[in-house]
């Protein structure tokens, strides 16, 4: 058995709003950061797991993102795993 690390990135589809990333968006303009254009806000997890192979690491990380970590209806995930 192997101990991996996975690094799961979350975030909104390009189509859904994101309220909080213009929020940040606003809060960088009035600090004087004028030359951000956008801000996407998202999650990160990292994830320590058990699994006797990189596959089985890999098919237990893409679970628990299909799972409990995104939701398909409007966000996105990607992992790495070291």
């Amino acid at each position: 058995m192997s101990r991996w690390t996975a690094h799961v990135r979350v975030t909104l589809k390009a189509a859904v709003n994101d309220p909080q990333g213009l929020a940040i968006r606003g809060g960088l303009h009035q600090l004087g950061f004028d030359t951000v254009g956008s801000v996407r806000a998202g999650k990160f997890f990292e994830i320590q797991l058990d699994a006797a192979t990189r596959d089985e690491a890999e098919l237990l990380v893409a679970d628990m993102g299909r799972r409990l970590l995104a939701n398909s209806v409007i966000e996105d995930f990607t992992y790495e795993l070291d």
